[in-house]
């Protein structure tokens, strides 16, 4: 899997476990959905939780648990299916502010859009990163300096800037 942030290809510091997988002592370490609750009853002290799950995850489910995690990744199963950026504003909105991943098989095209929804990196497979490659995704992250949408990661709204300049 490729990860990309701010247009690059970067290393993921994440370990993803299986489910019957012992949670390390040390480092940061992705569980599933499934497993959250038992992750953070049996948490080590020195290690940080991220979880993977589905688009289709009630987001007041994460409440309880966000304060303590810090990476959420949600599944995009198709590029077609956009209900992972829903999850991810709701998500936002809810007060997380550790790392929010899209992971799946998302496209360059979607990048500025998944940026506005609050993600900050983006999982594609393999065989996606080799038919998209990083000059595309920093190419998509630049294609537009404002949006219609109030975002997490751009500078304002185009809304926002009409209103400025008619203050003015």
């Amino acid at each position: 899997m490729a990860l990309i942030s701010d247009g690059r290809f970067i290393e993921d510091d994440w370990r993803r476990l299986a489910d019957e997988e012992a949670l390390p002592k040390s480092g940061k370490a992705v569980v599933s959905f499934s497993r959250l609750e038992h992750a953070l009853a049996h948490l080590p002290g020195g290690v940080s939780l991220g979880v993977n799950v589905p688009n289709t995850t009630d987001p007041a489910a994460l409440v309880p648990a966000l304060s303590r995690l810090g990476l959420i990744e949600i599944a995009f199963p198709a590029f077609a299916d956009g209900r992972g950026f829903s999850l991810a504003r709701l998500v936002r909105r809810a007060g997380f502010t550790g790392e929010l991943r899209a992971s799946g098989r998302l496209l360059a095209d979607q990048y500025a859009h998944a940026l506005g929804c609050g993600f900050d990196t983006v999982e594609i497979p393999d065989d996606l990163a080799e038919r998209q490659d990083e000059s595309q995704w920093r190419a998509a992250r630049a294609a537009y300096s404002r949006t219609y949408q109030r975002g997490y990661v751009a500078a304002g709204s185009i809304l926002d800037a009409r209103r400025k300049a008619a203050a003015k």
